[in-house]
């Protein structure tokens, strides 16, 4: 029997049919008949932000750390407006969202009517598709398709466009199992032949790599568990771009870590000197590549993405292949067990000795005090202090602390680590964590930020008191921009221009202020102590562990250099001055 609902209920009982259980979403008179649906069922959470902007990256934590959709449901107009920016995260880490936003009634569309928007128009490059709905009848089959859209393929944010008056008036209900989906189908299965031609390089390769990136994780914890069979049976090197962390565990003797601007020496003098470099899942982004006529440039580069726009976009590869990383994975495994597994082993064994004297330099060594926390040892701290912890969950915000750690924290499984790594985006760390607390409410969730950013979205403060939300806020307070202040200093002649904070507020007394605990971290030999005490305290913590001002994030690739150009901390011995308190090598 077909149901006749009214838009909003269409809306709700789409979103329950697709399995959602948890909406991330801020309230206003466009959605308002949504809300009124919201609040007749008990099926579907509600979780209110503070900011349409922490709407979208708290969908992008839940989203990140589950591998389902986050679902994001806004107002007309500003409310529209300000979930902008987490769209565009997403769209550029492949993060699944279904962000639904409230229009002005459809007779006032093109009006300037109060609240109105072009929110089509405005989020078309920032989403993977989105749809202006005008009919009620068709609601519940758009919102299936958007479902379809954002988890098919590369993931993506989409959004659907519903005007007020649509929500009021009744339509038939038309269920998931009826709606066509052929109009988007992308392509999962790999071409045998490339397939079989990246076999061949990998029995003769003498220098190989796995150069892995986010997508592998997007595929599922079955393409995680094929990668981790593929390099262990190889015995081939494996590296990882930002977003890739966990895809492959750190814990192994072939993991290089991460490679890129400020990935680790051995990662990207490997990938600069490989002759045969197997991208897996990753785009090829500015920050891994470097200066693009001096990237591996003896290597032949085999490219796996189930985004056929990813690839020959940036580089040229000799072998492409198009699919889903899972089923392609599952068949070059197939293709190399069925022709004797062969792997030049000579030449991999001296590729190792190789990579052993790069990993002999230890380039995350830094100077430690007595007297003042770097940032390095705060964060190696909670490593080691954390590390036991399965359940262990860590966001970022942007800037020195998420390169450090990156660097020093170790994932050996997959959807552990939410960062924004495309886009970049600061205040995007606070409210995530409170998406992934929000889908894991038994864990800990730690966010490790910086004071600039963490500022930015800090009245998501408010909901993680709300929802009861443990959140673990660990601040690196250096007082500073501090990737915008070491460019200065590297870069710009140590012109300081507006890079440095005169007016932070008191993190312990604006914990106290939202209902947290605040600790204050001020010597090294502090610092277990807090971190013990922040991770037994049953509600939300906010950190404030001052650190060194003026410690540089380092290795660093500078913009327009190749790999192996890296700029290396001070105790580094060899090599010529590129900078204050760095060596090129």
């Amino acid at each position: 029997m077909v149901k006749t609902m009214t838009g909003a209920e269409i809306v709700v009982q789409a979103l329950i049919d697709q399995g959602v259980d948890t909406i991330f979403g801020y309230p206003g008179g466009a959605v308002l008949p949504i809300y009124d649906a919201i609040f007749k069922q008990k099926k579907i959470k509600h979780i209110l932000v503070r900011h349409e902007q922490g709407a979208t990256h708290a969908a992008e934590g839940y989203a990140r750390s589950t591998g389902k959709p986050g679902v994001v449901l806004v107002t007309s107009g500003p409310g529209a407006t300000n979930a902008v920016t987490g769209m565009t995260d997403a769209l550029m880490d492949s993060i699944p969202l279904i962000v639904l936003t409230g229009q002005v009634p459809t007779f006032m569309i093109g009006n300037d009517a109060f609240q109105e928007a072009d929110t089509v128009g405005i989020t078309r490059p920032c989403t993977k598709h989105n749809w202006l709905v005008r009919d009620t009848e068709k609601l519940a089959e758009v919102i299936h398709q958007a479902f379809h859209v954002a988890k098919t393929g590369r993931p993506g944010p989409v959004l659907v466009d519903i005007p007020k008056d649509v929500q009021f008036a009744k339509g038939k209900y038309t269920s998931a199992g009826n709606v066509d989906r052929s109009g988007y189908s992308p392509r999962v299965k790999g071409d045998s032949d490339a397939i079989n031609s990246l076999v061949t390089l990998m029995e003769t390769a003498e220098r190989p790599i796995f150069y892995t990136g986010g997508g592998v994780i997007n595929s599922g914890l079955k393409a995680t568990k094929l990668l981790r069979e593929l390099a262990d049976q190889t015995n081939f090197p494996v590296t990882s771009t930002l977003m890739g962390l966990g895809a492959y565990p750190a814990s192994s003797k072939q993991w290089l870590g991460m490679l890129g601007m400020h990935g680790l020496y051995e990662a990207n003098m490997a990938m600069h000197g490989c002759d045969l470099m197997i991208n897996i899942g990753a785009r090829f982004d500015d920050r891994i590549t470097g200066r693009l006529d001096a990237f591996s440039p003896n290597s032949k580069k085999v490219h796996i993405d189930i985004d056929p726009s990813s690839i020959n976009k940036t580089i040229n590869v000799d072998v492409p292949i198009i699919g889903d990383i899972e089923n392609v994975l599952d068949e070059t495994l197939k293709a190399w067990k069925s022709r004797g597994k062969k792997t030049n082993k000579s030449g991999v064994s001296k590729w190792w000795h190789t990579i052993a004297t790069w990993r002999n330099k230890n380039c995350l060594s830094y100077k430690n005090s007595a007297q003042t926390i770097k940032p390095q040892y705060a964060l190696e701290r909670l490593e080691a202090l954390t590390s036991h912890r399965s359940d262990r969950y860590i966001c970022t915000e942007v800037g020195q602390h998420q390169m450090w750690a990156a660097q020093y924290i170790n994932f050996n499984e997959p959807n552990r680590w939410m960062t924004s790594g495309g886009l970049g985006t600061m205040g995007y760390g606070l409210p995530a964590s409170i998406g992934v607390q929000v889908a894991h409410p038994n864990s800990l969730v730690i966010n490790v930020a910086g004071e600039a950013s963490w500022l930015m979205n800090m009245q998501e403060m408010g909901t993680a008191i709300q929802f009861n939300l443990p959140v673990k806020q660990f601040i690196l307070n250096n007082e500073r921009l501090g990737m915008v202040r070491q460019w200065q200093e590297l870069l710009h002649g140590e012109r300081y221009s507006q890079s440095w904070s005169e007016a932070l507020p008191d993190f312990v007394k604006l914990a106290e202020a939202f209902g947290a605990k605040g600790i204050r971290c001020e010597k090294p030999e502090d610092v277990d102590s807090t971190i013990e005490e922040m991770m037994s305290y049953d509600g939300p913590v906010i950190v404030d562990c001052l650190v060194e001002k003026h410690e540089n994030c380092f290795p660093m690739i500078a913009s327009g250099s190749a790999h192996n150009e890296m700029i290396m901390a001070d105790s580094e011995n060899t090599g010529t001055i590129g900078s204050k308190g760095a060596v090129l090598v």
